[in-house]
């Protein structure tokens, strides 16, 4: 084989090994040959794009009808931009490159649009893809290519996400035993890792029962398949306050949550993928159904730029299959590869190593 190595890779531009809107990210396409070679062509490709695999499992095993399995995959492009790097003539000439190791710079701007940020799980991704593709005579494209972590402005863009939330509710418990009246306020609808939530709840109990509330931050992560929905919802922090005795009047508990620094930001600007944070406070109520008031939060990215927060565009934030809208919301060259950085442990979704495809 005349390539013995084809790689593409890109320099970082920060610590954190991050890039959002409109960032230029300046890389190198590398090639190795063994021996004076013809190429047809060389590519850099530039993509960014979202897809959903997931399968559903129906029936029961061990019945009359055996289980059956659906699978579900959907796919949003972003963008792809093209660059011919070398380029095959119409009269049929080739490039010849010779023997040994040969360096092709690339340059490459982020569009300034809303585009979500990068995003890995068992069931779907957001990948922003640097690629290379070469041909040459006789064997088949090799084709190498690299991730790079894309954190979206456009998350922070949400009209109402540093205004005060406000939620309430009021339950009659049966049998005339009173009534129960929860009032719920956040700060703010926003945060960053690492940062404090402060929420207050005001208890009114009127009835002759216990209540106990209880303070959840959860995840919930949304995948459309297209013909079906599928969510995953689980707890990130939970804590606890005093129970509350039967007419026990107005009492307003306050309770700090820390956000968790190894959050991922929230996604709400894919159709096919969002994931989404809540605080929802429950009001345990002795022998009747709970109070559940839900508050959405957003956790923000932490960009280079800390004090940048971009003018709103508009968006609205609504989660799949609901109109949810709050009251309160209104030429060749050698060059060294870069030196490690640390993006993995800040955003653990991708690392910035290149591999090659045959």
């Amino acid at each position: 084989m005349t390539i013995k190595n084809f790689q593409i890779d890109y320099d970082p531009i920060n610590r954190r090994n991050i890039f959002t809107n409109g960032d230029t990210i300046n890389g190198r396409i590398i090639l190795e040959a063994s021996k004076e070679t013809k190429i047809r062509s060389l590519v850099f490709i530039a993509k960014g794009e979202a897809r959903v695999n997931f399968s559903e499992h129906y029936g029961l095993l061990g019945k009359i009808n055996p289980e059956e399995t659906e699978d579900y995959s959907h796919k949003q492009k972003y963008y792809q931009i093209q660059q011919y790097i070398l380029k095959e003539t119409r009269q049929n000439e080739r490039e010849i490159i010779g023997k040994g190791r040969h360096v092709f710079p690339f340059s490459f701007r982020i569009p300034d649009r809303e585009l979500p940020s990068s995003f890995s799980s068992m069931f779907g991704q957001i990948i922003h893809t640097l690629k290379a593709k070469l041909k040459h005579s006789m064997i088949p494209a090799r084709k190498a290519k690299t991730h790079f972590t894309f954190v979206s402005k456009a998350e922070m863009n949400i009209p109402g996400i540093m205004v005060s939330q406000h939620r309430s509710k009021q339950k009659s418990i049966a049998l005339n035993s009173g009534i129960v009246l929860l009032d719920i306020y956040t700060r703010r609808m926003g945060y960053k890792p690492g940062e404090e939530l402060h929420v207050t709840a005001k208890i009114t109990n009127l009835s002759n029962r216990v209540v106990k509330p209880k303070f959840v931050l959860d995840e919930k992560k949304t995948y459309n398949g297209g013909e079906y929905i599928k969510v995953d919802n689980h707890d990130i922090l939970q804590e606890k306050a005093d129970a509350i005795k039967s007419r026990g009047g107005t009492t307003a508990v306050t309770k700090v949550l820390t956000i968790p620094r190894q959050l991922s930001p929230s996604i709400l600007i894919c159709p096919i993928i969002k994931l989404e944070y809540r605080l929802k406070v429950y009001l345990d109520i002795t022998c009747a159904p709970s109070i559940v008031l839900k508050l959405p939060i957003v956790i923000l990215p932490e960009l280079t730029d800390e004090n940048h927060l971009p003018p709103t565009s508009g968006f609205r934030y609504e989660p799949f299959g609901t109109s949810y809208e709050p009251a309160w919301i209104n030429g060749p060259q050698a060059i060294d590869p870069p030196p490690p950085y640390e993006a993995a442990a800040l955003y653990p979704l991708f690392s910035s190593s290149s591999y090659t495809a045959a």
